[in-house]
């Protein structure tokens, strides 16, 4: 099918010898197939599909012809687009060596970050999303996918690029059934909350262990990877087996009963934990995945220091680079890819996670952010309301993030010129109290059920559509370019 379609790339004019863009034509999504015209229009309020022959395309039969359809951009259309040019849809891309999420809270900011992938030489995934987002945004992940889906037809993303969808931080096997009957190609199991504190005595210890099965693999063992070598003390195992292994049981489970004849990549987070996961830790969990049968493609752990929404690596770098590199010796050694967390704005480290050929890296709340910068640029007044209303509103959303973000260091936005409210996103306090408050600025309502801000923030980001895009262009692509992907 793929082979049927051409790309005009601008050549083709709707009406012959008269400009696409004076019709609001998106050059880059002029393409037919097998005898059927497709491209996508700006109206005022919205995108839309054109499709001029007969097609399965839901819409109104536009005026010049009974033959051409105006077609809104909804979840059939969609897929219907995803059938008809199969690079519009996700597929698994965990293998490639580079890969980074840019979640995209809001369902705009994809035109943004495919100007940044066009640059560089890692893969993206465009559809990325937790249920706690989901649930914080009011969306689906019919809608993240469809909305990752337009933006791909509408740029030309080709195929011979390709994005990834991750069902991220699902929790439970019904969290799993969801994501994968929605077509997410790569399903990322959050095990956080089969994990054991740390934090027992040796009394505690000795009082629950019980003989893990295959014990024998690692008591009194050492493992050499390189220069680094692992050792499984009989209290370390112990202590370790207590930590992970329901963990283990759960990811063994859901990859049994729901993964193993699925299409899709497998990640399996240990990452939402107090405590760091050592390299032996991480040595223990993939093996045991490994001699359970259970296929991944990624792993990702607690890495040392901290990765706060919003703001760079707070830690020791030289010792997150010994660890990390430790980390990506055990992945390598097991063939699957490390995978990094709470990626966003993380600069310090990011030339020593791009000095390994293979990584998984995800960002989601920096698009967010840049989004926000946005306002603040283009209507200070509105700003100024949202910022406020995200300091009342900061408290509650500590509950589901954690940040250290001190409200006493953050300027008074009334004390600031208009011009001086873009300089709090250099200011990591402000950062993450706008970054975790997302979800309550969005669904906000006045007394008469009204949005506080949602229609007016969704109107500017609208009527400004191309700066943010170049925003996430810059923003993304210095993330990229620190990572040490290469350019195209």
């Amino acid at each position: 099918m793929e082979n049927a379609v051409k790309v005009y790339n601008g050549k083709f004019l709707p009406k012959q010898g008269l400009d696409p863009s004076a019709y609001g034509v998106y050059p880059n999504s002029i393409r037919e197939m097998e005898g059927v015209l497709v491209y996508m229009a700006r109206e005022s309020e919205r995108d839309v599909l054109i499709a001029v022959g007969k097609s399965d395309f839901e819409g109104v039969p536009d005026a010049a012809g009974t033959d051409c359809v105006r077609a809104p951009l909804t979840h059939k259309n969609a897929d219907i687009l995803r059938q008809m040019f199969p690079f519009c849809a996700p597929r698994r891309v965990l293998g490639e060596k580079r890969t980074i999420g840019v979640g995209d809270r809001l369902g705009i900011a994809t035109s943004g970050h495919i100007r940044a992938f066009r640059r560089f030489d890692a893969l993206p995934v465009f559809a990325q999303q937790s249920i706690r987002e989901l649930n914080l945004t009011g969306r689906t992940y019919e809608d993240v996918l469809d909305a990752a889906t337009f933006a791909v037809f509408r740029e030309g993303f080709s195929h011979t690029h390709g994005f990834g969808a991750d069902g991220d931080h699902l929790k439970t096997p019904e969290e799993v059934k969801y994501a994968l009957s929605r077509g997410y190609t790569i399903i990322t199991l959050d095990c956080g909350e089969h994990i054991r504190a740390s934090a027992m005595t040796d009394a505690e210890v000795s009082a629950a262990y019980t003989p893990w099965v295959r014990e024998a693999d690692y008591l009194e063992q050492s493992v050499r990877l390189d220069n680094a070598v692992l050792a499984f003390s009989a209290e370390e195992f112990r202590r370790m087996a207590l930590i992970y292994g329901k963990a283990i049981e759960f990811a063994e489970s859901v990859y049994h009963s729901l993964l193993s004849d699925a299409d899709v990549d497998f990640e399996i987070s240990i990452d939402e934990t107090v405590a760091p996961t050592t390299p032996a830790q991480h040595y223990f969990v993939a093996k045991e995945m490994r001699d359970r049968g259970v296929k991944f493609a990624s792993l990702a752990p607690r890495f040392c220091g901290e990765f706060q929404k919003g703001v760079d690596y707070v830690g020791d770098v030289k010792q997150f680079q010994r660890e990390f590199q430790v980390h990506a010796k055990i992945a390598e050694h097991f063939g699957h890819k490390i995978s990094v967390h709470s990626g966003s704005d993380k600069f310090k480290v990011f030339p020593v996670v791009g000095e390994e050929t293979r990584f998984h890296l995800k960002t989601a709340g920096t698009s967010w952010l840049e989004a926000m910068r946005l306002v603040a640029m283009k209507d200070a007044p509105l700003y100024r309301e949202v910022h406020r209303f995200a300091l009342s509103a900061l408290e509650d959303a500590r509950r589901r993030y954690h940040v250290s973000a001190d409200p006493s260091n953050i300027p008074d936005v009334s004390a600031l010129a208009d011009g001086e409210l873009p300089s709090l996103f250099s200011q990591s306090d402000a950062r993450q109290v706008i970054h975790i408050t997302y979800g309550s600025i969005l669904s906000a309502k006045a007394h008469d059920g009204s949005f506080l801000f949602r229609d007016r923030l969704f109107c500017l980001w609208r009527e400004n559509e191309d700066a943010y895009a170049e925003l996430l262009n810059a923003h993304i692509g210095r993330h990229l370019e620190l990572l040490r992907c290469k350019a195209r």
